[in-house]
């Protein structure tokens, strides 16, 4: 029987994980036509609204039923407006391992909001899940997510040589891919010692404890 993660909301001080759902898709759109999420992601750009329809009513629901991640968008508390997804994919449930990735909305980012989020998942597939590693890769020059990375405490394990592919603006406005290096980011149970725990039931109700 395959393994699955639990269909589940997750709170901070600030956000609210969750399920992506149909009231997302414009904002959704939206964000992933951003030009730093054309430049470090595979999305196809332009992102239509019905790619996003996709996304929420059938892509990620079937990552999570088949076993191999989750995908939540990530809202503000008090104001419910979507800044960011956040996915885990790439899951080896023997292993108890998964990959990280986040995207955050260009109006939202330099609020700490893709740390934020990382940790609370960290903690929970650690604490609730029994995971034994989460990993993270980065783009060798995209340094914003960089600086997630080790503002969580992940560490850096080494570089694969030209296994990613960005992409840069030609001159006639278009998009061309460039083969880049990728950092290997790891994050386990023991390098969170010492991290103020972030305690969420399954309900998403938050106990205290972040800072």
């Amino acid at each position: 029987m395959t393994s699955t993660f639990p269909d589940i909301s997750l709170s901070t001080e600030r956000l609210v994980l969750r399920p992506l759902d149909e009231d997302d898709i414009p904002a959704l759109a939206d964000m992933m036509n951003d030009e730093l999420v054309a430049a470090w992601t595979a999305l196809p750009q332009p992102y239509t609204r019905d790619a996003a329809r996709t996304w929420v009513t059938r892509y990620a629901p079937a990552e999570r039923t088949a076993g191999r991640g989750l995908d939540l968008a990530v809202s503000e508390f008090l104001t419910q407006r979507l800044v960011g997804v956040v996915q885990l994919g790439n899951t080896d449930w023997r292993v108890r391992s998964t990959e990280i990735s986040y995207i955050i909305a260009s109006w939202a980012r330099g609020e700490g909001y893709a740390s934020e989020a990382t940790l609370a998942c960290a903690q929970w597939l650690f604490e609730d899940q029994g995971f034994e590693r989460l990993e993270l890769r980065t783009a060798a020059g995209n340094t914003a997510s960089q600086q997630v990375a080790q503002k969580v405490g992940c560490i850096s394990e080494g570089v694969l040589r030209n296994a990613c592919i960005a992409r840069s603006r030609t001159e006639d406005g278009g998009w061309t891919d460039i083969r880049t290096d990728q950092i290997v980011w790891s994050l386990l149970p023991e390098d969170l010692e010492g991290v103020p725990a972030q305690r969420v039931d399954a309900n998403g109700f938050a106990y205290p404890g972040w800072n």
